[in-house]
C-alpha cells in the first residue's frame, strides 16, 4: 500500500500504482451518459489517466483544467479524468468551465478500477474515494509514468508528466 498524506496526516491506499513497463490493467468505469467503457476503447491512443478524490474540491477542479489545456495542445492523447464522483457532478463541472478536451469517468459503479490500479484510500477521512495520482499509457497500453501524489492536497507534477507524455 502507498503511504500518501492529507494536510500532512498520514492516509493509506488499497496498494500501489502500476510500475511502468507494464501494461495497463483493464478498467471499467462510467461515463457521463451512464454507459461503461473499458481500456479496449481508447486502443491505440495516448493516455493521460488524471485520477483524483473529488472534482468538488479545489485542487481536482485545477488538475482537470490544467490536462484539458495539454490535451489541447499535445496531438494524439486523450486525458481521461477518472474520481469516484457521480457522472453528474463530472459533467456540471466540464460543462460550467467549458471544459471539452478531456473524457470524465466515475469508479462509482467500478471498484475493480481503483483496487487494480491500487487508489482505493482505505484510511482517514477520504476512506473509498481515489488517490491523486497519474498514470500515462502508450498507444500499445503500456505504462510509461506514473505518479502517486504524496500529499493529496497537491498537484501533480504537470511538467513531469508532460515530458513523460513527449516520450511515450
Amino acid at each position: 500500500m502507498a503511504s500518501i498524506t492529507l494536510k500532512g496526516q498520514p492516509i493509506q491506499t488499497i496498494g500501489e500504482l502500476p510500475t511502468a513497463g507494464s501494461l495497463a490493467p483493464n478498467f471499467t468505469l462510467t461515463k457521463a451518459d451512464l454507459s461503461d467503457t473499458n481500456l479496449a476503447d481508447y486502443a491505440g491512443k495516448k493516455l493521460v489517466l488524471n485520477i483524483f478524490p473529488s472534482i468538488d474540491t479545489g485542487v481536482c477542479a485545477a488538475s482537470v483544467r490544467r490536462f484539458n489545456e495539454i490535451a489541447s495542445k499535445v496531438k494524439d492523447v486523450q486525458v481521461l479524468c477518472i474520481s469516484a464522483d457521480l457522472p453528474f457532478a463530472q459533467q456540471r463541472f466540464c460543462g460550467a468551465e467549458g471544459l471539452d478536451q478531456v473524457i470524465n469517468l466515475s469508479s462509482f459503479r467500478h471498484s475493480a478500477f481503483g483496487e487494480s490500479y491500487g487508489l482505493i484510500i482505505t484510511t482517514g477521512p477520504l476512506q473509498g474515494l481515489l488517490s491523486r495520482a497519474v498514470v500515462i499509457v502508450d498507444s500499445n497500453g503500456k505504462i510509461c509514468y506514473t505518479q502517486q501524489v504524496p500529499e493529496i492536497v497537491q498537484e501533480p507534477d504537470y511538467d513531469a508528466a508532460l515530458d513523460a507524455l513527449k516520450r511515450c
